[in-house]
């Protein structure tokens, strides 16, 4: 279950003051908490890719090199994808029998060679943009959405979203989707693998309509209240299905909570530091909850650090697959998730790499967390009001231009300052200490990395959903313009 920038402190469980969250507090209180949860990106379309893959976006081509240290992702224009070298987790699980459905939204590219079933599912309904719009359809499309291979309607014409009042239904036909597949897959016996992605936290908001007004948050709670309904119908078939036992089931996040669209449309971080699309803590840390009624402990807390890549190996190990041959980041996280409580298993000296485009930003080994680059966004965005960290700036650290480190990193210990205000001496010996524990690793890291060709360099207005599979059969074809590329422009 991957949420669509929703922050870590979004959760009851996580100290939400509103404790709208009943569902995902119960996933926890009978399964496990990770607060030392990372995503591999902070933004969407590259943590996903890093999911997929278990590796680094700079490793599966998820970046570019337009501009130094840049997020970039795949907006209609983009013309690249995931490439065809990288095998995705379904592929794999096909080795041992499973079937593989993606709900929600991809974003791993929406021209044809780069959508779901040509890497390995079996099944998606869902849409390959984030739903940004409506669009006037002569100078831009709606985002189709996919049922399977072909088109079955467009956002805001077929699957509206109104966003005056924020009312939608899509969370509902997900959720659908979601305990439809599982009950075909209970009654088949043939394992499964639901990658379920709804994306109504993600800016522009939405709710359906009984949602709509609850939340003491605003329009953000009632989505958030929704899908938390949504996990606990899912988590509730699962056990009426009599499967629970026989599903592992991991909830997380795509990247930190969007403060910079406001209260109404973003989440929380928690005490961490800033948000999505930079790498201080609020941007990249993640709530996750492992459940496993039987297997994983009821009401356990690891304090591991782990990643969004490490789902890939995890789910390759528990399916009773090998790791593959070429390069992963991810880890095996089975050793923590299904400890005995007298035999506590650690991943020990696991580093957390934060990377912006293809520049390693900083690092984490244990509680210190070594920033060798800082940067916000510029001040040119800033001074046009967008604000990656509304009323947490800290001076010399959420810096508005690109400020290199490397010769005296700014060193945190994320215990005792977990909001990255009070960076250590580096005249004391503790910084000393830290950085000779630390330097090796990077090293060792930068040495060993070979950059994937990058993936999203170019655009093209051509290349926006003109004409997706199956629009002929609903009279949704549009025309195109012609094809003239341009390297795409990453502001932050």
């Amino acid at each position: 279950m991957l949420m669509d920038d929703m922050g870590w402190g979004d959760l009851g469980v996580f100290g939400q003051p509103s404790k709208e969250t009943p569902n995902l507090d119960r996933m926890a209180a009978q399964g496990m908490l990770l607060p030392n949860f990372y995503t591999a990106n902070p933004l969407c379309s590259p943590s996903r890719a890093a999911l997929l893959t278990g590796r680094l976006p700079v490793r599966n081509g998820f970046y570019t090199t337009n501009g130094h240290a840049r997020n970039a992702y795949t907006p209609q224009e983009i013309v690249g994808g995931i490439s065809s070298d990288e095998i995705l987790l379904p592929r794999l699980l096909k080795k041992k029998g499973y079937v593989s459905k993606i709900v929600g939204k991809w974003h791993l590219g929406h021209r044809p060679q780069y959508l779901p079933l040509e890497h390995g599912f079996d099944e998606w309904f869902g849409a390959p943009n984030c739903h940004f719009g409506p669009y006037e359809s002569s100078k831009r499309p709606n985002i189709p959405v996919y049922h399977n291979s072909e088109m079955v309607g467009r956002y805001y014409e077929e699957f509206q979203i109104n966003k005056k009042t924020g009312e939608s239904n899509l969370t509902q036909i997900y959720l659908q989707e979601a305990l439809g597949f599982i009950h075909r897959q209970s009654l088949s016996g043939q394992p499964f693998f639901l990658y379920w992605a709804p994306d109504s936290t993600h800016s522009p908001v939405y709710a359906s309509k009984p949602f709509l007004g609850r939340s003491q948050r605003g329009r953000y709670g009632d989505a958030v209240m929704e899908l938390d309904d949504s996990v606990g119908q899912i988590l509730s078939w699962l056990s009426a299905l009599s499967i629970e036992q026989n599903t592992f089931v991991f909830f997380t996040s795509d990247n930190g909570a969007a403060v910079m669209s406001g209260p109404n449309e973003s989440g929380s971080n928690g005490p961490f530091l800033c948000g999505k699309e930079t790498t201080f803590e609020g941007g990249m840390r993640e709530p996750a909850v492992a459940w496993w009624p039987g297997h994983i402990p009821g009401a356990s807390v690891s304090f591991q650090l782990a990643s969004v890549m490490d789902l890939f190996s995890t789910s390759l190990s528990l399916a009773g697959l090998s790791p593959p041959g070429w390069t992963l980041d991810g880890l095996d996280l089975s050793p923590v998730l299904l400890r005995s409580r007298s035999n506590i298993t650690s991943l020990t000296d696991r580093p957390i790499f934060y990377y912006r485009g293809n520049q390693l930003m900083a690092v984490r080994l244990g509680p210190y967390k070594v920033h060798y680059w800082t940067w916000s966004n510029s001040w040119e965005e800033f001074k046009s009001g967008i604000n990656f960290c509304p009323g947490q700036e800290v001076p010399g650290v959420t810096t508005h231009t690109q400020k290199e480190h490397t010769m005296e990193p700014i060193i945190f210990h994320l215990g005792r300052d977990p909001g990255e205000k009070y960076p250590i001496s580096v005249l004391s010996s503790e910084y000393q200490s830290v950085l000779s524990r630390v330097t090796p690793v990077v090293k060792q890291h930068q040495d060993s990395l070979v950059p994937a060709a990058p993936q999203l360099n170019m655009c093209d207005l051509a290349a926006m959903n003109w004409a997706p599979a199956g629009c002929e059969k609903l009279g949704k074809c549009l025309k195109g313009p012609e094809s003239q590329p341009w390297k795409c422009e990453w502001p932050h």
